[in-house]
């Protein structure tokens, strides 16, 4: 009887090692279906538009690109008066209007820096520069910088989700 008592026992410590491994499995099988963090991260995007100071361009990252956020000053705003390829690429939230492009040249995808004292955009590499809009105002650049889907929440703007003032800009050519 002796022997059943040390057979039940290993019996049982063999079946509670099995199922711990077996638990260890199921849980390294699910993070193996989990999409991963830069896939969750190349979905959407929800940028609080109210945070943003005027005048000071933002970079934000989305899909793993630079976001250029820019809330217009009204000095801006004046100078894009009578322009109707700039005032075509704003996108108004609240009172406010803001510049939103993906912060990539489109000349050869050199990132483009932010000169606050002009308003505008110069890549550096090839001397590309862009508005406050993000329309070309030097070549080599064949078009202006591009604008990423969008969908206005409130004062949310959501990244990834085509809105309808989005559509309304890849209809009309504005972005592609």
């Amino acid at each position: 009887m002796k022997n059943n008592g040390r057979r039940g026992f290993m019996g049982m410590a063999f079946g509670a090692v099995a199922a711990v491994g077996a638990i260890g499995s199921l849980v390294a099988m699910k993070k193996s279906w989990d999409p991963l963090p830069s896939v969750k991260a190349a979905g959407f995007t929800t940028l609080d538009m109210s945070i943003y100071e005027e005048g000071l361009m933002v970079t934000e990252k989305w899909r793993g690109k630079p976001i250029f956020v820019l809330k217009k000053s009204a000095a801006v705003m004046k100078e894009e008066e009578g322009n109707p390829d700039a005032q075509a690429r704003n996108i108004k939230i609240g009172n406010d209007n803001f510049m939103v492009a993906i912060g990539l040249c489109t000349h050869l995808g050199c990132i483009p820096a932010f000169r606050k004292h002009k308003n505008d955009f110069l890549c550096a590499c090839h001397g590309g520069q862009f508005s406050a809009a993000g329309l070309v105002t030097k070549v080599p650049p064949p078009r202006g910088l591009d604008i990423p889907p969008f969908k206005i929440d409130g004062n949310m703007l959501v990244l990834g989700e085509q809105g309808p003032e989005w559509t309304m800009m890849k209809e009309n050519g504005v972005t592609l």
